[in-house]
């Protein structure tokens, strides 16, 4: 996480499957706490090669993966979708994996 805090990107808008909710909902966590690392470049636990692409996407504009684990174990999501070239996205989603 950088140092400063501030984000890496805008969200866009916020979205939530129903599964996800419901995950957030079993473990007593909201999907603010999740948001909150993904913006500020905290990829979670993706492997080496996307967090190589997050990393690109904050240069190119392109979609950016987090994916954490719940209080509860159930592996969750963050995916923000590109809008353009010009770094702008779209929307931000939480699901689980399995809704992909």
């Amino acid at each position: 996480m950088p140092a400063n805090g501030k984000p890496k990107f805008d969200l866009g808008q916020i979205l939530a499957t129903p599964g996800a909710l419901e995950a957030l909902q079993e473990s007593g966590q909201n999907v603010q706490f999740f948001l909150a690392r993904h913006v500020l470049g905290d990829w979670g636990e993706v492997c080496e090669g996307d967090k190589q692409l997050n990393d690109q996407a904050l240069v190119d504009g392109s979609r950016l993966l987090s994916a954490y684990r719940t209080l509860k174990n159930t592996r969750i999501w963050i995916i923000t979708e590109a809008a353009d070239d010009e770094g702008k996205r779209i929307c931000s989603t939480c699901l689980l994996p399995e809704e992909y």
